[in-house]
C-alpha cells in the first residue's frame, strides 16, 4: 500500500510539473496559427484587387445600363442585347476578369426603370498557391458583382470641361491631364444618344480662350486698315546754309531761302556749330537771305541763343535747311477716311520706300480728315514710293497700340483669343450679340493657345482628338476659361454655334455641369484687351502690359463671381486643383467655386488626377441613375 501511495504521489507531482511547464507553448501556437496568418495575408491582396475590380465593374455596368435605357427597346431580350454589347466593350480594358454572361441581366420594371445585375470572375494572384497540408481554401477566381438602375425618364446631359494648358502644365502634367480627360469622356459621353443625349464641350485656356472662327461673333470683327497713298515730311527743295552767327539771337545766312515767318524747318549737315543739326525750328524771316530761329521749349516757341555760354561752337561751313509739313518735322501720312483723332494710336505696315516706319505703333497728331502725323522725323527714313496700311490702334482694331508702364509705345495684334467681358454683363451669360466679350491682344512671349474651343459634342473621337492635340504655353487666365465653360452650356450663346447649341435651362429634363481644372494661381486679368499692369507674377514681363489696372479686378475674384452666377442657375460646378497645395489661395478659391466641398478635388499625382476625373464622371452619371 505504501508503494501504491508513493507511485500515486509521484504521478500527481509529474502531472503538476507538466501542467506548469510553458517553454514550448509559443512554438506550438505559432505552428498552429501560421496557415491562418498566411491565408489572411495573401487573401487580403486578392480581396483588395477584387474591390478595385468591383468599382470598375460598377462604372462599366452603369454605362451599359444607361445605354440600354437610352435604347428604343422595352423587351428584356433587346435590353440585354444592347446592355451586354456595351458592357463587353466597357470591360475590354480589364483582361484578367471573366464576364459571367449567364449571371448578367437587363430588364425593365413597370416604372420604366432599367435594372441590371452582373457578375465577373476575378483571377486570383496569390491565393491559389496555398497547398496542403493546410488545404486550398480559396478558388482560382473570386466572384464580384454589381447592380445598377437607370430611370428611363432620365435627363439630358451637358458638361463643359475647362482645361488649364498653361506653361506650367508642360511635360508629365499635360500627359497626365490628357489621359485623365480621355477617361472622363468615356464616362460622360455615351454611345447611344436617344432618347436622352450626353454631350461635352472642351475649353482649353491659357492667356485666354481661343475661339477660332467663333471669335468675331463673340467679340466683334476688328476694324481693318485704310490704304496709305502718301507719306512725306518736307515740301519744296532744300536750301543751302552759308553762315550762322554765334549770338544771343543766331542768324542763318541762306541766299533766296524762300522761307516765311512761321515756317518749320529741319537743319542738318552744319560743320562747326554741330549743335544746331538734326533739329526742328520755326523761322523768323529777316530778309530773303537771312532768318533767325525759334525752338519749342515744351510750352512755346522761343528764340535760339547760339552763344558759347549756351554750348554752341562756331560755324565753319555747310548745312542745309528743309521746309517741314508740320511743326516737329514728323512724317505726315495720307490715308483717306482713317478715322483717327489727335492723340489716338496707329499701326503702320507695308509702306514702300520709307520702310523704316513699318511694323510699329505711333501716337498721332496734326489730324485732318485724310491725314495725320506720326511723331517720327522723316529725315531718319528713305523717301516714300508706294503703298502702305494704316491700322487704327484703339481697342477693337486689328492692332492695339498702347503705352506700357515705362511709357514706351507698344503694338500687339488682335488674336482669336478673347479676354473677359466688362460692364453690367461681366458676370452673366447674356448673349454676345447684346454684350460683347473682350478682345485679346497677345504678345509673342505669352501667346494665344493654338487649340481652340470645342462647343458641345457627342462625338467622342472629335473630343479626344482635341484633347490629344493640346500643347502648353502662356500664363493663367482661369477666369476666362471659367466664363467660357459656362457659355458653352448656355443657350444664350447658341447663335455662335447653332449646330452645337445648348439646351434651354430645364432642371427637370436637363443636367448641366462645368468641370474647372487648373494647376495654380489665376494671374492674368486685362485692361482694354491687354494684360493689366497689376497682373500677378507669372503673367509675363511688364514690357507688353498696358499702363492701367485690371478693369474687373483680380482673376480669382472674377472666377468666384462667375461660379456664383453659374451655381445660381443650378449648374453643377466641379473644381480640380492639380498639384495645388491644400490651404493655398488657389485651393481656397477652387473650394469656393465648387458646388460643395465634395465637388472640389486636389489630386497630387497623375494617378490621383485620373481618379478625380473618374470620380467626377461617376458622380455626374449617378445623378442620372435612380439607385
Amino acid at each position: 500500500m505504501n508503494w501504491i501511495r508513493s507511485c500515486s504521489r509521484a504521478t500527481l507531482a509529474f502531472a503538476a510539473r507538466f501542467q506548469r511547464e510553458t517553454r514550448g507553448n509559443v512554438a506550438m501556437i505559432f505552428s498552429l496559427s501560421l496557415p491562418v496568418l498566411v491565408l489572411m495575408t495573401v487573401g487580403g491582396v486578392d480581396i483588395h484587387r477584387a474591390s478595385t475590380v468591383r468599382i470598375n465593374l460598377q462604372d462599366a455596368l452603369d454605362a451599359a445600363t444607361l445605354a440600354a435605357a437610352r435604347s428604343p427597346y422595352s423587351s428584356d431580350a433587346d435590353l440585354s442585347r444592347v446592355g451586354l454589347s456595351a458592357l463587353r466593350a466597357n470591360l475590354q480594358a480589364y483582361p484578367d476578369i471573366i464576364l459571367r454572361e449567364d449571371q448578367t441581366t437587363f430588364s425593365m420594371n413597370s416604372d420604366s426603370v432599367v435594372i441590371a445585375n452582373s457578375k465577373v470572375d476575378v483571377k486570383t494572384l496569390v491565393a491559389n498557391i496555398i497547398l496542403p497540408p493546410y488545404g486550398k481554401f480559396m478558388d482560382d477566381y473570386l466572384p464580384v458583382g454589381a447592380h445598377s438602375e437607370v430611370n428611363r425618364s432620365s435627363k439630358n446631359l451637358e458638361v463643359a470641361l475647362v482645361l488649364d494648358i498653361t506653361g506650367s502644365m508642360a511635360g508629365q502634367r499635360l500627359t497626365d491631364l490628357k489621359a485623365a480627360a480621355r477617361d472622363l469622356v468615356d464616362l460622360v459621353v455615351q454611345p447611344v444618344q436617344t432618347p436622352f443625349y450626353s454631350r461635352m464641350s472642351v475649353v482649353p485656356y491659357a492667356v485666354g480662350v481661343n475661339l477660332g472662327t467663333y471669335a468675331n461673333g463673340a467679340r466683334g470683327t476688328p476694324t481693318s486698315y485704310r490704304n496709305i497713298t502718301k507719306a512725306a515730311w518736307t515740301t519744296g527743295s532744300s536750301k543751302s546754309i552759308t553762315g550762322l552767327t554765334r549770338a544771343s539771337t543766331g542768324v542763318v545766312s541762306s541766299s533766296s531761302h524762300g522761307f516765311a515767318t512761321g515756317d518749320w524747318i529741319w537743319i542738318s549737315g552744319v560743320n562747326g556749330m554741330t549743335q544746331i543739326n538734326n533739329r526742328a525750328f520755326r523761322v523768323v524771316k529777316i530778309n530773303n537771305s537771312s532768318y533767325s530761329l525759334q525752338a519749342w521749349n515744351g510750352s512755346s516757341w522761343s528764340t535760339v541763343n547760339t552763344n558759347s555760354s549756351n554750348g554752341y561752337s562756331s560755324y565753319s561751313s555747310g548745312g542745309i535747311a528743309r521746309k517741314c509739313l508740320v511743326s516737329d518735322c514728323s512724317v505726315v501720312i495720307t490715308a483717306a477716311g482713317h478715322g483717327l483723332s489727335n492723340d489716338d494710336y496707329v499701326y503702320i505696315s507695308n509702306v514702300g520706300g520709307m520702310t523704316g516706319i513699318n511694323n510699329a505703333g505711333y501716337q498721332v497728331s496734326n489730324v485732318t480728315t485724310n491725314t495725320y502725323s506720326i511723331g517720327e522725323n522723316g529725315a531718319n527714313w528713305s523717301n516714300y514710293t508706294s503703298g502702305g496700311r494704316s491700322y487704327c490702334g484703339q481697342y477693337g482694331c486689328e492692332y492695339r497700340v498702347f503705352r506700357n508702364p515705362s511709357n514706351d509705345i507698344r503694338a500687339l495684334p488682335a488674336s482669336t483669343c478673347v479676354s473677359e467681358r466688362t460692364g453690367a454683363q461681366a458676370y452673366t451669360d447674356a448673349s454676345p450679340a447684346s454684350a460683347r466679350v473682350g478682345f485679346n491682344y497677345a504678345n509673342s512671349s505669352n501667346v494665344c493657345p493654338t487649340a481652340s474651343i470645342l462647343p458641345l459634342s457627342s462625338n467622342t473621337s472629335t473630343i479626344k482628338a482635341l484633347i490629344n492635340s493640346l500643347s502648353d504655353d502662356g500664363s493663367t487666365a482661369g477666369h476666362i476659361g471659367t466664363a467660357w465653360g459656362w457659355y458653352t452650356v448656355s443657350s444664350n450663346f447658341n447663335a455662335l454655334w447653332p449646330s452645337n447649341g445648348a439646351g434651354v435651362r430645364n432642371e427637370r429634363d436637363l443636367l448641366k455641369a462645368v468641370i474647372i481644372m487648373t494647376d495654380g494661381d489665376y494671374n492674368t486679368p486685362y485692361c482694354s484687351g491687354v494684360i493689366a499692369q497689376n497682373a500677378l507674377s507669372g503673367s509675363g514681363g511688364s514690357t507688353d502690359k498696358i499702363a492701367c489696372n485690371a478693369t474687373n479686378g483680380h482673376s480669382f475674384d472674377q472666377a468666384r463671381a462667375l461660379c456664383d452666377a453659374m451655381k445660381a442657375q443650378a449648374i453643377i460646378v466641379y473644381t480640380v486643383g492639380f498639384q495645388v497645395s491644400s490651404g493655398s489661395s488657389a485651393a481656397d478659391i477652387l473650394a469656393q467655386c465648387a458646388t460643395s466641398s465634395s465637388h472640389a478635388y486636389l489630386p497630387a499625382s497623375g494617378a490621383d488626377l485620373t481618379d478625380a476625373f473618374k470620380a467626377i464622371g461617376r458622380d455626374i452619371t449617378r445623378l442620372r441613375i435612380s439607385r
